[in-house]
C-alpha cells in the first residue's frame, strides 16, 4: 500500500544482537534527512522509528526497539537515556528525605564517545533557544547526534581496540522504555553466565515477562498499521531459548502479525572452551527449530564457516579488508546485508508486507531460510549495471550469510534478490542502433529486467521477487573502515588506484539474496546429526539441569530432522548408505 506506514517494532535479545542492531541503527541514522526542500526517501524511517515528546517539551525520533542483555553489559550508557533526564529540559522533583552518597569512578569513554557528550551538550543548549522545528538534530533532541552536524564532527574513528560493548559506538538516543537488564547473569565473568537453552527459556516469566508485554504494548498500541516484528536473537547461548519463549509470546499475543527472526552469531565466542562449544551447538540447534515454529521466517545470519564445533572459515568479500574475528568488524557486515534483507517492507512505495515475504518463502513447512550478499556490491564509477553483472558472469557475486553454501546447478524454492545503492549509474546499457550488444544483458530495457535476466540464468524455475533502490546504505562515524582502497568514496570500485589516505567510504552498494532451497538440507541435516552423535545426559548434564526435559530435548532433535527433510531434493541421487542416515 503506498503511502501508508506499516509499522515495525524492532526487538534485540543479546550481546551480540545490539552490536549488529547497534550497526544497523546508525545506518538508518545516517540516512535520515530533515530538509523539507528534498524529495522524500525511498526507505520509509517512520516504519522503525517513532516520535515523542519529552517532558520538557523537545520533540524526539527514536527507535521501535526493545533491547535485552545483561547485567554489566551497558558501561556508559545509562538503562533509561538520558533524553527524558530532568537536566534536558524537564523539572526536577523536590526531595526531602536524606541522601546516601556513593562514590565510583565511571566507565572511561572512548573518543567517539566524548565528542558525542560534547555535541549533545552543544544541541541541548542550542535548544533552549530554538523552536523544535528549527533544530538541526534528527527528530530535534533525538536519533542522530552527528546528522546535520556531520561538519562538525568528520572523524575517522579507530574504535577496534576499545569497542567492549555494543553502546560503544551507539550514535542514537534510545527511548526510556527500550533497555530491558537481566540482573539474574553476568556479561563478563565466569560466575552467573547464561549459557544454555533451558536457562533463557526460564527467564520469561514473572517481572521480566510482566516488563516485557508493558514495554510491548507502548510501542504497539501507538502503531496505525502494525505490520509485525523483526526480532534479531543471539542464536548460541542462553538467549536462544529466550527467543524461542520470545517469538512463542508474539505469535500468541499478535496472530496474523509477521515475526520475521534472524538468528545471529559471531565468528569467534568470548572465553570460548570445549564445553562452551558443545553447548554453543546445541543451542543453535534447539534456537533453529524453536524460532522457527514461532517465526512467520527464520534465517540465521553469521560470518562464521558453520554452526558446529569445526566451522569453515568465513567467507571472502573481496572488497573488504576486515577482520571477522572482531564484533565490531563482523557485526558491521551483517548490518550493511540486513539494511538491504529488510527493504522490501520498509519502501515508502510498492513496500511488500513482511507477512507476504514470508510467505513467498515459507512453503510447505520451510520457514527457516538461508541469507547471501555481495558487501558491496562490485560496480565501477560511472559503469552500468550490464556491466558490474557481465563481469561476475560466472559466479554470483555475493557469498552466505548464514553459514549455508549454496547448492549447485541453482536449485531453489524460491528467493527476494534486493540491490540497494545504484545512485548516479547506469541501470540499462543499451547499444546504439546497429550495433551489436556486448551481451543479452545489454540489449535490456530495465534494471529489473537486468537483474531478473541475470538470476534466471543461474535459477532458472526458481520464483523470483526483486527490489531495486537507488539510495546505498550510508556510513557515518563510527562506522568502522574496512574497506579496500579499490573503492571511491561512494563505494564504488575506482577505475585506478587511488592515492593513500583518501577520503573515507561513506556509502556502500549491497546486494542480497533470501533464499529458500535444498542448499539447507544439509546443513540442518548437519546440526542433528552433531547434536545427535553423543549422550547429553553424560558429555553435558548441566545443559539439562534448568531444562529443557530429555523428552523434550529429544522431541526438538526429531522436529530438526523432520525440518531438514523439508529441504530434500527429492531429484537429486543419494546412495543407499546416504538415505539410511538420513532416516536414522
Amino acid at each position: 500500500m503506498s503511502g501508508v506506514c506499516r509499522e515495525v517494532v524492532t526487538l534485540q535479545l543479546g550481546h551480540y544482537s545490539s552490536f549488529v542492531g547497534t550497526h544497523w541503527w546508525n545506518l538508518q541514522d545516517a540516512s535520515l534527512s530533515y530538509d523539507p526542500k528534498s524529495a522524500p526517501a525511498e526507505i520509509q524511517s517512520d516504519v522503525v522509528f517513532r516520535e515523542g515528546q519529552t517532558p520538557g517539551g523537545h520533540v524526539t525520533y527514536t527507535p521501535r526497539l526493545i533491547s535485552m542483555d545483561l547485567k554489566g553489559s551497558l558501561r556508559t550508557l545509562r538503562q533509561e537515556g538520558s533524553l527524558y533526564d530532568p537536566g534536558a529540559g524537564g523539572a526536577a522533583a523536590a526531595w526531602e528525605g536524606s541522601v546516601a552518597l556513593h562514590r565510583q569512578s565511571p566507565a572511561e569513554k572512548n573518543p567517539f564517545l566524548d565528542d558525542l557528550e560534547k555535541l549533545d551538550e552543544a544541541i541541548l543548549a542550542e535548544a533552549d533557544f530554538c523552536s523544535a522545528s528549527h533544530l538541526q538534530r534528527p527528530g530535534p533532541v533525538s536519533v542522530g547526534t552527528f546528522n546535520g552536524q556531520l561538519a562538525r564532527v568528520q572523524k575517522n574513528y579507530r574504535l577496534e581496540g576499545s569497542v567492549r560493548v555494543w553502546s560503544d559506538f551507539l550514535r542514537i538516543h534510545l527511548h526510556p522504555r527500550t533497555i530491558s537488564v537481566i540482573h539474574q547473569y553476568n556479561h563478563d565473568g565466569e560466575a552467573h553466565r547464561l549459557e544454555a537453552f533451558g536457562q533463557g527459556e526460564s527467564l520469561l516469566q514473572g517481572a521480566l515477562l510482566e516488563e516485557l508485554e508493558d514495554k510491548l504494548h507502548f510501542f504497539v498500541e501507538e502503531c496505525d498499521y502494525l505490520q509485525g516484528f523483526q526480532v534479531l536473537c543471539d542464536l548460541a547461548d542462553g538467549f536462544s531459548g529466550l527467543g524461542s519463549k520470545v517469538t512463542e509470546l508474539l505469535q500468541d499475543s499478535y496472530g496474523g502479525r509477521g515475526v520475521l527472526t534472524w538468528g545471529v552469531s559471531p565468528v569467534v565466542h568470548r572465553d570460548s572452551s570445549a564445553v562452551r562449544d558443545l553447548y554453543h551447538l546445541l543451542n543453535c540447534c534447539l534456537g533453529t527449530v524453536r524460532m522457527a515454529a514461532h517465526s512467520s521466517l527464520f534465517c540465521p545470519l553469521t560470518l562464521r564457516g558453520g554452526l558446529g564445533r569445526r566451522p569453515g572459515p568465513p567467507p571472502h568479500f573481496p572488497l573488504l579488508s576486515c577482520d571477522p574475528s572482531l564484533w565490531y568488524h563482523s557485526s558491521g557486515v551483517l548490518a550493511l546485508a540486513l539494511d538491504a534483507l529488510t527493504v522490501p517492507y520498509r519502501l515508502r512505495n510498492d513496500a511488500v508486507p513482511m507477512w507476504q515475504v514470508a510467505d513467498s518463502l515459507a512453503v510447505s513447512g520451510r520457514k527457516v531460510v538461508a541469507a547471501y550478499g555481495a558487501v558491496p556490491f562490485p560496480m565501477m564509477t560511472g559503469g552500468s549495471l550490464p556491466d558490474a553483472l557481465s563481469a561476475c558472469a560466472d559466479a554470483l557475486p555475493w557469498k552466505p550469510l548464514s553459514a549455508v553454501p549454496e547448492a549447485g546447478e541453482g536449485r531453489c524454492y524460491g528467493q527476494w534478490s534486493t540491490l540497494r545503492g545504484y545512485e548516479g549509474q547506469k541501470l540499462t546499457s543499451c547499444p546504439s542502433p546497429g550495433t551489436r550488444p556486448q551481451t543479452p544483458l545489454h540489449s535490456l530495457h530495465s534494471g529489473e529486467d537486468v537483474l531478473a535476466s541475470y538470476l534466471s540464468s543461474f535459477y532458472p524455475s526458481a520464483p523470483l521477487a526483486l527490489q531495486l533502490v537507488s539510495s546505498p546504505s550510508r556510513l557515518a562515524p563510527p562506522f568502522p573502515q574496512i574497506f579496500r582502497p579499490s573503492l571511491d568514496a561512494r563505494g564504488f570500485l575506482r577505475s585506478e588506484a587511488g592515492p593513500p589516505g583518501g577520503p573515507a567510504v561513506s556509502s556502500v552498494p549491497v546486494m542480497t539474496s533470501l533464499q529458500s532451497g535444498p542448499a539447507l538440507h544439509p546443513w540442518l541435516s548437519e546440526l542433528q546429526r552433531a547434536a545427535s552423535a553423543f549422550d547429553v545426559r553424560r558429555v553435558a548434564p548441566s545443559f539439562l539441569s534448568q531444562g529443557p526435559e530429555m523428552a523434550d530435548y529429544q522431541e526438538a532433535l526429531e522436529e530438526l530432522r523432520l525440518l531438514a527433510r523439508c529441504y530434500r531434493d527429492d531429484g537429486v541421487t543419494r546412495s543407499s548408505s546416504e538415505e539410511e542416515e538420513e532416516d536414522d
